[in-house]
């Protein structure tokens, strides 16, 4: 097989509200699909979404799919960008909390970066798991149950986590790897 068409029929929902992390979004789908993967933006918020390159506006980006229309059982992954604004906007979402639980129900990997594993928390969903994140988030982590460790990338059965922008290249292979395997 292929790299090119290792990931071939697989299709990642990417969610994000705006101001997200652009770099967490923009690296990580390049690499989907250069492996051949479908992703596919999902947001609350309808038509576009605003990106942040650290804290100056990035680009916008077309959203393909609300939130509300959105079918966790029409994926086969979920990647959550992060950015403080983004995570806290879709940590906060009951539809956003509700998504990630049937993905994570359904025993589908998850890749988290940065501020973007907020969600994960306040889904109820962190307990007993291992990640990583933005060191920020270790407290809100360890007092939902789970473990945090300062590592570049972290593998926790279906879950994928990195701490920052500079871990994207380690996060990509890994989460590239992983989909190849689990499709």
């Amino acid at each position: 097989m292929t790299a090119a068409a290792s990931l071939q029929g697989v299709k990642v929902a990417i969610l994000v509200a705006d101001l997200f992390e652009q770099a967490e979004l923009a690296e990580p789908r390049k690499a989907l699909e250069a492996a051949g993967a479908q992703t596919v933006v999902v947001s609350p918020k309808a038509g576009e979404v605003q990106g942040l390159n650290h804290v100056q506006p990035g680009d916008t980006f077309k959203v393909d799919l609300s939130l509300a229309d959105a079918n966790a059982a029409d994926f086969d992954a979920l990647l959550l960008p992060g950015g403080v604004v983004n995570a806290d906007a879709l940590r906060t979402d009951p539809k956003a909390q509700e998504f990630a639980r049937q993905i994570d129900r359904n025993g589908k990997p998850i890749a988290v970066i940065c501020h973007g594993g907020w969600l994960l928390v306040s889904a109820g969903l962190a307990s007993g798991h291992t990640l990583t994140s933005w060191p920020s988030l270790q407290d809100d982590i360890k007092n939902a149950g789970g473990t945090w460790v300062d590592r570049e990338v972290v593998e926790d059965g279906n879950w994928i986590s990195s701490r920052k922008p500079d871990d994207i290249p380690a996060f990509n292979r890994v989460l590239v790897e992983r989909l190849a395997r689990v499709h």
